[in-house]
């Protein structure tokens, strides 16, 4: 489902912008913040980098059939943090999935060390500063992950290897894979839900990250309005 807002933060100005969350929770939240206006859509295209990506791929096509493409894209939506507070808004400076790969004696080997594919994509640096000096949001890595962290160990470990991760979410990568695909700029915004290791239910905050990811949306704003990719 689609969701389009009423009354317009953002005008006509020939910008574009799909925005992508998992669940229909984190569609509303985005929405709440950007009055519905022709040129925003904010659809829930699924859990996981595959749904992510199909659905992300699918509204980028129909929005070419008519004439009328997307100029950005944008991943959405809470996350576990690493380090980072419950409510903390992040901005991802780097999309990488974390485990696309092989599993050797050796250790993990990224999929980009076997000779295929990417596993890092890139938001536009322009972009990513406008977006986290609206938000006051920590910039880093955004990890996309298959599986979500449940121990210590795990949590370490993606540490290790990612030492600029600040977030781990499921989509991320997968919109971005869609976006390159068309052309398409991309940039992902998280608000932290939880903290990455040990699955504790009881320390979930996922109310104070929906509404985190409302006011950054609120913010953000006056950036996707005006953002070119120059």
């Amino acid at each position: 489902m689609v969701v389009q807002a009423q009354e317009g933060l953002l005008t006509d100005t020939g910008t574009r912008v799909l925005i992508a969350t998992a669940v229909p929770a984190e569609r509303d939240a985005v929405a709440r913040a950007l009055p519905a206006h022709p040129a925003v859509d904010v659809v829930a295209v699924g859990v996981g980098p595959a749904a992510a990506a199909a659905g992300t791929a699918t509204a980028l096509t129909k929005a070419e059939l008519t004439g009328r493409p997307y100029t950005l894209v944008v991943s959405a939506g809470i996350g576990g943090g690493f380090a980072t507070p419950p409510g903390t808004v992040l901005i991802a400076d780097a999309i990488t999935v974390a485990d696309l790969g092989a599993e050797t004696p050796e250790g993990f080997l990224p999929v980009t060390e076997l000779g295929f594919g990417t596993v890092t994509h890139r938001p536009p640096a322009s972009l990513v500063r406008d977006l986290a000096a609206a938000t006051s949001a920590t910039v880093g890595t955004v990890l996309t992950v298959s599986t979500v962290t449940g121990t210590a160990d795990r949590a370490a470990l993606l540490a290790q290897r990612h030492p600029g991760a600040v977030a781990e979410a499921m989509e991320g990568f997968g919109v971005a894979e869609a976006a390159a695909a068309h052309d398409v700029p991309v940039a992902e915004i998280r608000a932290v839900s939880n903290a990455v290791g040990p699955r504790d239910r009881a320390a979930w905050r996922i109310g104070d990250a929906l509404a985190a990811l409302t006011d950054a949306f609120r913010k953000s704003a006056p950036v996707l309005e005006s953002w070119k990719n120059t």
